[in-house]
């Protein structure tokens, strides 16, 4: 244990960790936490503006009256979607921009052109919640599922997986509970999502010279000579670059859980992920989403540093390492849209490669005969990946110091 202790100390001494860090949680912290909720994701658009940054640091105020708002309906139903739809239309025709603020008006709008593509005139260049006959919004429920319907056949989606997500989609159920979307919207479509390649950068900078490092330091004589000897402290070593990775995501999970506690509440949590992609299949809500996504992040960054930690274990540059590991990390996202369609989801299945999103998705792998979901094997592939690397990594580095 002291022996962890110590390549743990020597691991945060670096100062390309220290310095590594603190700009991964000014990122992601302040950034992307505190100042994304008080100002320019949430901060109020009273005035003319011609970018985020021009909002008032009003976002706590603003989003309790968005919260407030949106609590004249407990749950979506034809009538309170008509209801919903046609106020909002009044407040987007007032003069008052104040009354428009509190409104979900793009994301009704969303849901209208996606439900009910016939209202849609061709020649008005206003979005559709300015000038729909909300009396004409009828039929959610169905109209979703026939729009699901066709949005798998169009994706070329039929036969058994067609009926995969049908049968996912049939415990969805019906009269969604209603809050304010936003927050979560914000918190599980985008910022945890946003974490992933700050952080795969961070594993990188602070699990290249691990190993790589003692050839550039010369020390590779001394370990070998040592009372641990080579292979207690290679043990050492991988147990404390995964320790480093534990301490990130849990740094990382409880500050932004901080941040949605202070700003958001955990008013919403039960609603369905549909109000982020209506014609997502998971029955899942939000806090069911939101818990997959630090679980991804966590698993992704443990299988993301059994990696460098091999390629380490291989290179005497620390340099070298951290070019490669990088490579693993960015190279697949390069030219993955010139691979073909089973080329791009073999890459997605590399630590940190993926995207925790596929939740919204409708993908599957094709596995001895089984349909997979995406996200599971997301999942486990980068475990597996990790699994493998962390004993090559270990072994890999006891024979080169023999």
């Amino acid at each position: 244990m002291e022996l962890i202790k110590a390549e743990h100390r020597k691991l945060w001494s670096r100062r390309s960790t220290q310095i590594g860090v603190l700009v991964y949680l000014l990122f992601t912290l302040v950034f992307g936490g505190v100042l994304s909720y008080q100002w320019f994701s949430f901060g109020s658009q009273w005035d003319s503006y011609s970018s985020s940054f021009e909002n008032h640091f009003d976002g706590y105020e603003n989003i309790r009256r968005k919260q407030e708002y949106a609590s004249q309906w407990d749950t979506i139903t034809d009538e309170t979607f008509q209801e919903m739809a046609a106020d909002c239309q009044k407040r987007l025709l007032s003069e008052d921009a104040a009354l428009r603020e509190p409104t979900e008006w793009s994301v009704l709008n969303t849901w209208i052109r996606t439900l009910w593509p016939e209202l849609e005139e061709a020649d008005n260049p206003l979005p559709m919640i300015y000038y729909v006959n909300p009396e004409q919004l009828t039929g959610f429920y169905e109209r979703r599922q026939e729009k699901l319907e066709e949005f798998l056949e169009a994706n070329g989606q039929e036969g058994e997986e067609k009926a995969f997500f049908l049968e996912m989609n049939a415990e969805v159920g019906t009269n969604f509970p209603y809050r304010w979307t936003g927050g979560w919207s914000f918190l599980v479509g985008n910022a945890i999502e946003s974490m992933r390649m700050v952080l795969g950068l961070l594993l990188a900078v602070a699990a290249a010279p691990v190993f790589a490092g003692e050839w550039h330091r010369g020390m590779r004589p001394v370990i070998s000579v040592t009372k641990h000897g080579r292979r207690r402290t290679a043990a050492a070593k991988v147990l404390a670059a995964l320790a480093f990775c534990l301490e990130m995501v849990g740094v990382t999970a409880a500050g932004s859980v901080l941040c949605q506690v202070i700003f958001l509440g955990t008013e919403g949590w039960d609603m369905p992920v549909q109000f982020i992609k209506l014609l997502a299949a998971v029955p899942w809500n939000m806090l069911q989403a939101e818990i997959y996504e630090y679980v991804f992040l966590l698993i992704g960054g443990l299988g993301f540093t059994a990696v460098t930690l091999l390629i380490s274990s291989l290179a005497k540059s620390t340099f070298a390492v951290l070019v490669l590991s990088l490579g693993v990390l960015y190279v697949p996202m390069a030219v993955s849209q010139y691979l073909p369609l089973w080329g791009q989801k073999l890459l997605e299945l590399l630590p940190m490669v993926g995207n925790s999103l596929d939740i919204f998705r409708t993908e599957v792998y094709h596995v001895f005969g089984q349909i997979i979901w995406s996200p599971w094997m997301l999942l486990a592939v980068p475990f597996l990946i990790g699994l493998c690397c962390v004993p090559a990594a270990f072994w890999g580095w006891c024979r080169r110091q023999r």
